[in-house]
């Protein structure tokens, strides 16, 4: 089984890229070698969603809350991170 993969969809006219970035950081910093990758796609019309192996964990306009953001993509890790 491969690593997970992170992914961060951000709205760019929106100004969204500053807190895209903070969120990667925040990722890489904790789940780092566990992950495959993270990676930034840029969009437009307000999106900023963050999906774990192509499951949706983090969709704006839920509240953002990035402790509880990590815990979530935490568990996911643990589960799809290879034995």
């Amino acid at each position: 089984m491969s690593k997970p993969t992170v992914q961060i969809q951000y709205c760019v006219p929106c100004g969204h890229l500053p807190r895209a970035l903070d969120v990667q950081r925040a990722i890489l910093e904790r789940f780092g070698q566990s992950l495959g990758g993270v990676t930034l796609r840029p969009g437009g019309h307000g999106i900023f969603t963050i999906d774990v192996n192509d499951e949706r964990v983090y969709t704006k306009p839920d509240e953002f809350d990035l402790d509880t953001l990590l815990t979530s993509i935490g568990q996911r890790v643990e589960t799809a991170a290879p034995a």
